[in-house]
């Protein structure tokens, strides 16, 4: 039976669905094979940590989404789909990380079985999820070659609905409480990997106050210390905090899937006037990317209004200052579609949510103050979290 309990109305699933479906039909695409664990929760509400195996929603030419995966998940699907259990499908184990057979070869006869595999079939070649090997098993057993549908459904996430912001909200509402913990604990000495346990506790604990608890979030805590910091994405070790050195810590609350991504940089003793440059800058550029961040501008906007104050301060980013956000599994909390980057000309348009990363790393430092957005009808983006926007120093 379905669930019982989704978190979305079964309208918001059919729209979706035909969002999806107008799509597929504008790229020649008759069947849609879907294995980015993120669109397969959004067409579905498919929750399980079940990625490492092959696995996919398939959005055939009517009907609901069949969900396919391993057999001993199905009963994951069965408790988190809203699809009656007829459209999911569960191959024998024998499957599993075989050198004789390959479960796509099961999915090819499913598909045969409702004559799905006589159209075109699309899938998601360019993601974390699609193999070269089930491909080659595509091509083989299909009628026609599969074309690539990448990001097809990823771009129809793009403008949040009112239950998906509301998700984000709870999401701010964890990354404050991320945050607070971190400024009240960090300090010269704190060993890095007991810093972490208290992020995870502070992301995951459940708040009365709040009245809810949170989710893992897809990319885990990022907080490299000093000369380290240069590098944006290293975590951490059991090394001491030290007084002298900056730490920017780049974090996201999640709640039902849904991230809100947050970063702010600790400075252990007296900054340098490098980092208050840093500052000095990061938050007039900000500020001017948060004015052109206006329903009817364009990505770019955003990011050359940011950039051209950083180039008066002579300061060099080479890398875009931002992406869209929503639903996401690990390893990637980003949408993989628009980026805030010179040359992107999507329009935007109310709802679409973005963590406008204005983080700078520098030969020998790192600085990290971020925002997540949402762009409105009218004036000025909600930001999604209310965290003091400034380097955070302790003494």
């Amino acid at each position: 039976m379905p669930n019982a309990t989704p978190r979305f109305t079964a309208a918001e699933y059919a729209a979706r669905l035909d969002k999806t479906r107008k799509a597929m039909a504008l790229a020649g695409i008759d069947t849609l094979i879907v294995s980015d664990p993120s669109n397969m929760a959004w067409l579905t509400g498919y929750d399980g940590w079940t990625f490492y195996v092959q696995q996919c929603v398939v959005v055939g030419p009517d009907g609901p989404p069949v969900w396919f995966g391993r057999g001993q998940d199905a009963n994951g699907a069965v408790r988190t789909c809203y699809m009656p259990d007829e459209y999911i499908i569960g191959y024998p184990d024998h499957y599993v990380q075989s050198a004789e057979r390959h479960s796509v070869e099961y999915l090819a006869a499913k598909l045969a079985e409702r004559g799905w595999d006589q159209g075109i079939v699309g899938v998601e070649m360019d993601n974390y999820w699609y193999t070269a090997r089930g491909h080659q098993i595509l091509e083989r057993l299909l009628v026609h070659p599969p074309v690539d549908g990448t990001a097809l459904v990823n771009w129809q996430r793009a403008v949040k609905s009112p239950q998906e912001l509301s998700y984000m909200r709870n999401a701010a509402r964890i990354v404050e409480r991320m945050h607070a913990r971190i400024f009240e604990i960090c300090e010269p000495g704190v060993r890095k990997c007991d810093l972490v346990a208290d992020i995870y506790d502070a992301a995951l604990r459940y708040d009365d106050g709040l009245g809810f608890g949170g989710d893992y979030a897809a990319i885990v805590p990022l907080l490299p210390s000093g000369t380290d910091a240069a590098a944006p994405h290293l975590t951490w070790d059991d090394k001491p905090m030290k007084s002298g050195e900056g730490t920017f810590f780049e974090i996201a609350g999640c709640y039902h899937r849904y991230h809100c991504p947050l970063s702010r940089t600790i400075y252990l003793g007296k900054p340098s006037q490098t980092f208050l440059d840093a500052e000095k800058a990061t938050l007039e550029g900000m500020e001017a990317g948060l004015d052109a961040a206006r329903a009817g501008n364009t990505c770019e906007d955003i990011a050359n209004a940011f950039f051209a104050v950083l180039n008066r301060y002579g300061i060099v980013k080479d890398n875009r200052t931002g992406y869209p956000i929503g639903l996401s599994y690990p390893p990637d909390w980003g949408e993989r579609t628009m980026s805030l980057r010179p040359g992107d000309k999507t329009v935007l348009q109310p709802n679409m949510t973005f963590h406008f990363m204005t983080g700078l790393w520098m030969d020998d430092w790192g600085f990290e103050i971020t925002e997540s957005i949402v762009i409105r009808e009218d004036g000025a983006p909600e930001c999604l979290a209310d965290v003091p926007r400034k380097l955070m120093v302790k003494d």
